[in-house]
């Protein structure tokens, strides 16, 4: 009777655990193609395409995209600012920040305000997609949902370069950035 009943639970627990599983096939088929509409603070709308691991930004082929995810209030993204934005100056037409905050409900004032004090001359997105995009970012790079932030992830015509976690020198990111463009 007792070897039933164990028998009988090592069967049935596995089954329980994976009927309450929350990655059903239909997630998973809407996490393998997304679309984000972001919005920077002087009213720039960009368009996302996740597809697969892959990162899009509509209208920016050829370009490395870089994702900037960080917060105002966070002091190595702050320090990161005027480092981004002489790179955004130098590779202007070759290159496409993407400031992502993760901060909920933060004005435009206040993230304009960031931008002024801190150099950060590059677009800065503000829209109801920023969490969704970050997310499915750190979900396609394995960082997992509590990284680190500053947490830029570059990519060239979509395709995956390289991430950073924490303040990155300024030249490191400068000699990825050469490397995608085949400098």
């Amino acid at each position: 009777m007792f070897k039933k009943t164990l028998i009988s639970l090592s069967i049935a627990l596995p089954l329980l655990f994976l009927g309450c599983s929350s990655n059903s096939d239909e997630e998973e088929s809407m996490v393998a193609s997304s679309t984000f509409h972001l919005v920077d603070t002087n009213g720039v709308d960009y368009n996302v395409t996740k597809e697969g691991l892959n990162f899009y930004v509509k209208g920016h082929d050829g370009k490395v995209v870089m994702f900037d995810i960080f917060a105002t209030w966070c002091p190595p993204c702050r320090a990161e600012a005027p480092n981004l934005s002489h790179l955004q100056k130098k590779y202007n037409e070759e290159f496409l920040i993407l400031g992502v905050t993760i901060e909920d409900g933060i004005a435009n004032a206040d993230l304009d305000a960031f931008k002024e004090k801190y150099g950060a001359e590059y677009a800065i997105v503000n829209s109801k997609d920023n969490e969704k995009l970050y997310r499915a970012i750190a979900s396609a790079t394995k960082a997992g949902q509590r990284f680190p932030i500053p947490f830029m992830v570059m990519y060239k015509d979509g395709q995956y370069i390289t991430h950073y976690v924490g303040q990155t020198p300024e030249e490191m990111i400068e000699s990825d950035i050469k490397k995608a463009l085949g400098k």
